[in-house]
């Protein structure tokens, strides 16, 4: 009776230790196969570009290429005038993000926080805000920034007096300054919900201590409420940056017509290439050229991501953002 109970047990440990396995392979087994769907166009890019042109015509080695050169990455230095294209991007689009990651940060605490007249119509113009896409409003910008008016104010001294007061902000860094400033930037309402979200949960009693200690609100928002907001904070930096950093609608339309950030100089790679006499329509190693600027352009981001991909996964769970 004591033999059988044992091999009863070895039995039932055996099969546990197979499900387990089975259940480890099989996660194993998902896990790489997403994970090549994932990676297969970086490394169908990367392969592509590090291709020579004899390379390229050799269909025998499709992955690892017997003919390797660097010279796509650089002539992409060159063409898309990387380290100016660089600058401009982190003084215009990464300042902007970090400003608008702060400005949202405190509208989201206003609405999430306090009750004031016209509460619900704000989260209605809030809720819109998501819904309209910037081509709607792109060309009115573009005037608006031409000739930025008070109130109509400068308008009314130029029609008296001719005298203009408008300031012409075209094709510098305030057209994508001032819209994070006020809070109604590059999908600046998502930014905002989220922090509504996040605020929301925080509990009233850390607030309420700040009162009694004499602390206003502005001194409890920075000294409570914001140092409470990490988690937060590096999901809202990540998206903002990475909204920015692509964009490309406004600064080629709207607000600049020269020294273009990366987006825009990748946006615009055909007519650069082009104008060097190769047309990438027709060129057998048009491919190569377009992956090798792809890869410049995201490397940064990537190397962001995989700095805070912990950090930023930890917090989307925490924050409760679904969908």
């Amino acid at each position: 009776m004591t033999a059988s109970v044992k091999n009863k047990k070895r039995l039932d440990i055996t099969k546990k230790l197979a499900a387990l396995v089975s259940f480890n392979a099989f996660r194993y087994y998902m896990l790489i196969i997403i994970g090549y769907i994932v990676l297969y166009p970086l490394l169908y890019m990367l392969s592509t570009a590090l291709k020579s042109d004899k390379a390229l015509l050799d269909a025998s080695f499709a992955w690892l290429p017997r003919y390797i050169t660097s010279e796509r990455f650089k002539d992409a230095f060159e063409t898309l005038n990387f380290w100016s294209a660089l600058r401009r991007t982190l003084s215009l689009q990464v300042v902007s993000a970090l400003i608008e990651v702060f400005v949202c940060s405190v509208i989201a605490y206003g609405f999430a926080r306090f009750n004031f007249k016209g509460k619900k119509v704000a989260m209605l113009f809030l809720i819109l805000s998501l819904l309209i896409p910037t081509q709607m409003y792109s060309l009115s910008l573009s005037v608006n920034y031409r000739q930025v008016d008070l109130l109509g104010i400068f308008g009314m001294i130029y029609r008296l007096t001719g005298t203009d007061l408008r300031l012409n902000l075209y094709n510098t860094n305030w057209t994508f300054w001032l819209p994070s400033i006020f809070g109604v930037g590059i999908r600046s309402g998502i930014i905002i919900y989220i922090y509504i979200q996040f605020f929301s949960g925080l509990p009233y009693e850390l607030e309420d201590a700040a009162y009694v200690d004499g602390a206003g609100p502005i001194r409890t928002f920075l000294s409570i409420a914001l140092p409470s907001s990490g988690v937060v904070i590096v999901t809202v930096s990540v998206l903002s940056v990475i909204w920015h950093w692509n964009e490309t609608q406004l600064a080629s339309l709207c607000f600049l017509n020269d020294d273009w950030p990366l987006s825009v100089a990748v946006y615009n790679i055909a007519q650069t290439y082009q104008q060097k006499g190769i047309w990438l329509g027709s060129a057998p190693a048009a491919p190569a050229y377009v992956f090798a600027c792809c890869l410049l352009f995201i490397i940064i981001p990537l190397v962001l991501y995989l700095l805070l991909q912990r950090k930023f996964v930890k917090s989307i769970d925490r924050v409760g953002i679904t969908g």
